[in-house]
């Protein structure tokens, strides 16, 4: 017999426990996307995407799981795993990032017209 929970925390509730494990742990370009919920493990599924201002979303890297009943974190792909694949995807799209920020960079000191 299988049992259900019901979460008693909602989706936002558990993205904003993986931020804050993600601001712990890692740079700022990690951050939680959309989770999803697991009722057989009664927990929260919590992608880990890495971004970059102006390039958008580059992959997912990671994953957090989050209790539905105490919004702990209970499981998460090791950090080190997580900075890995992050590498190889901003080594892939390097030339997009850098591209934005020194466009960024321009836009920002360009005197008013």
């Amino acid at each position: 017999m299988t049992t259900h929970t019901t979460p008693s925390i909602t989706a936002l509730q558990a993205q904003a426990t993986a931020n804050l494990f993600l601001s712990d742990h890692l740079p700022d370009r990690f951050t939680a996307d959309q989770p999803w919920f697991a009722p057989r493990g009664a927990c929260w599924h919590v992608p880990v995407i890495l971004t970059y201002p102006g390039v958008g979303v580059l992959g997912t890297v990671g994953d957090i799981q989050v209790a539905a009943q105490t919004a702990t974190v209970v499981a998460h792909t090791p950090c080190e795993v997580m900075r890995h694949t992050a590498q190889g995807l901003y080594d892939t799209h390097r030339d997009a990032i850098e591209t934005t920020v020194i466009t960024m960079s321009v836009s920002c000191h360009r005197p008013p017209s």
